[in-house]
């Protein structure tokens, strides 16, 4: 099956190496990629954990669950990225994600600030 962040490479050597195994990110636009891949396969527990550890805590499980479950997912498209490569502590990534919920077709455009500790990169929230 195709990774549904848009890669065109097998999901299992995809986005699914960082979902099962734990292994980190090597990029800003990768953790984006795994984290919309994570929505669509439900990975809730992925999403909770690559999210900036402060805001942990009030990480809605039931509510993510929910929104990824109820969704049929269609795709995503990077818009833009800038730094957050191996080298950099944080950078953005401008992206829309596309799905449908309820029979209507929902397109979230956001630019997210990803931040990098102790070597892992974690989604900090949207900015502009």
């Amino acid at each position: 099956m195709t990774c549904p962040c848009g890669s065109n490479i097998n999901y299992e050597t995809c986005c699914g190496v960082f979902h099962a195994s734990g292994q980190t990110v090597p990029t800003a636009q990768t953790l984006m990629r795994s984290r919309y891949s994570a929505f669509a396969k439900h990975e809730i527990d992925y999403l909770k954990q690559t999210t900036w550890p402060p805001y942990q805590k009030h990480f809605d499980e039931a509510g993510y669950f929910s929104r990824a479950k109820d969704s049929i997912w269609l795709g995503l498209g990077i818009l833009d990225s800038e730094d957050g490569k191996e080298s950099d502590t944080k950078g953005t990534v401008t992206f829309i994600a596309k799905s449908m919920l309820n029979g209507e077709l929902i397109e979230q455009r956001e630019k997210s600030l990803f931040k990098k500790k102790n070597g892992v990169w974690y989604y900090v929230k949207a900015v502009g």
